[in-house]
């Protein structure tokens, strides 16, 4: 999802997304990768150039003419299938070496989860501390995102410009992921919250999209007017705005 939201947060690589292009179920997967790589960078910027890496046989990370960033590589998973497009989160600055930690929280909030993969640093790969995460992936919810650590040294953090929505169907389920989520009590509005490591969520009830979109103009001014003020999204008092009851 997408909105216009003027120029306060600007897109920035700590969330990236990996498109998988997987010769083994697709025999075009090299030509395919080229082909975006190549739409991408219409007024791109590529971050790690396309080319051979220890990896993968075909990758690059690169930023296009919206500031978003997208890491395309050529896969070959063993075992589990991965999404053609998996969330990326970089953990840098204050965050860094916090991936793995990061990761078994959100395994622990969510009730659908499970860890994936893991590879780690090595003795010698300074700046980054042995151990720490080079890669690893995770699900929650039936979607996969990966992280890693990175000690370099980035001109930029997690901020509100890419946020991760959680869709609930009852207030007991926006109180619960709201309470586990949110960490900064000054970044609260309109649903969004800012956890512990700095990335942005939208804590969201699912009736406010059939609201939004069965509602007429006077109904969604109404559920309009209720919401811009709250932090934590009240699900009986944006039912009651709609309906036009005090």
């Amino acid at each position: 999802m997408a909105i216009s939201a003027g120029p306060l947060f600007k897109f920035n690589p700590s969330v990236s997304f990996i498109v998988n292009f997987d010769p083994s179920r697709d025999k075009s997967a090299r030509e395919n990768l080229d082909a975006l790589w190549e739409k991408l960078s219409d007024g791109g910027t590529a971050l790690m150039p396309i080319d051979k890496y220890p990896f993968s046989e075909r990758y690059g990370w690169i930023q296009d003419k919206y500031g978003l960033s997208w890491q395309l590589i050529l896969s070959d998973p063993e075992g589990e299938e991965r999404p053609f497009i998996v969330p990326f989160l970089m953990f840098v600055g204050a965050v860094c070496g916090k991936a793995e930690e990061a990761i078994d929280f959100y395994v622990s909030v969510f009730k659908n989860a499970k860890r994936g993969i893991a590879a780690r640093y090595g003795e010698g790969q300074q700046p980054d501390k042995e151990g720490t995460i080079m890669f690893a992936d995770f699900m929650i919810e039936n979607q996969w995102l990966a992280a890693m650590d990175s000690a370099y040294k980035h001109e930029f953090a997690f901020n509100e410009a890419i946020s991760f929505m959680v869709s609930c169907n009852t207030q007991d389920e926006i109180d619960y992921h709201w309470e586990k989520l949110s960490a900064v009590p000054e970044a609260e509005q309109c649903g969004w919250l800012k956890d512990k490591y700095g990335l942005s969520w939208q804590i969201v009830p699912t009736a406010m999209d059939e609201m939004i979109a069965k509602g007429n103009k006077e109904q969604i001014d109404r559920l309009t007017q209720a919401f811009l003020p709250m932090k934590k999204f009240d699900l009986a008092e944006l039912q009651k705005a709609y309906e036009g009851n005090k």
